[in-house]
């Protein structure tokens, strides 16, 4: 039977993602530099203490990563003296900056023209465990849905997402794949909910998952070959 559905992880498979998390931090260091000086004044290492502690004694907020940046910059900020409204005010300000760096992405050139073709015989889906908004980056006319651990409460490796992603789709497990970077999150996950799944491996690393990827590509334009050989 054909692949109807394919569903897309976002970070590290349709754009390197390193580099724009780390300019967004340092984006957002410098507005706390400037709007909340009491709180730049703290080494980076106590706002990561911090976010850990939140973690632990709410489990949830790890698939929530926005909601946690929010907390973290909130309970810091009160914790050096802002008003719980103003801490509040902040934090979702200091957010806000940093939402906005994070969506200055560099989207591999193949992306669009892939996802273009392959919306002309397909549905596309996104699954992703980041907070990146495919509407924010001109992506969004290409998918069907988009799902995020942030609105669902939980992220991959869960079968959980995917599984909502086929009933989003109105298929079976058999007429989808999903296409990731991530062993465990991407291809293990999709496994588990009964998906094929294309592991996307442009560094050609060694495989180190569990079981083995259904298909393994280097670049995104190879994908069409690998449905091809599905029908």
């Amino acid at each position: 039977m054909s692949i109807k559905l394919i569903t897309f992880d976002l970070d590290d498979t349709l754009w390197d993602t390193a580099p724009v998390i780390a300019t967004a931090e340092v984006v957002l260091r410098d507005w706390l530099q400037a709007n909340t000086p009491k709180l730049a004044e703290l080494p980076v290492d106590h706002l990561q203490g911090m976010r850990a502690r939140l973690v632990q004694a709410e489990p949830g907020l790890k698939h929530r990563i926005s909601a946690l940046r929010r907390q973290v910059l909130f309970h810091a900020l009160e914790e050096v003296g802002y008003s719980e409204q103003a801490a509040r005010e902040l934090a979702d300000e200091g957010f806000e900056v940093f939402l906005h760096a994070r969506h200055q992405i560099d989207i591999f050139p193949e992306v669009k023209p892939m996802l273009e073709a392959l919306r002309q015989h397909y549905t596309l889906g996104v699954v992703t465990n980041g907070n990146a908004d495919v509407s924010r980056l001109g992506l969004a006319d290409y998918f069907h849905f988009a799902l995020c651990a942030e609105d669902l409460g939980i992220g991959k490796p869960d079968p959980a997402p995917f599984l909502e992603a086929l009933r989003r789709g109105q298929v079976t497990a058999d007429l989808a794949v999903h296409v990731g970077d991530h062993p465990g999150d991407d291809i293990a996950g999709a496994q588990r909910a009964g998906l094929k799944a294309v592991w996307f491996n442009p560094q050609e690393k060694p495989w180190t998952g569990e079981g083995s990827p259904d298909a393994q590509i280097q670049r995104l334009a190879q994908l069409p070959q690998v449905l091809a050989r599905w029908k």
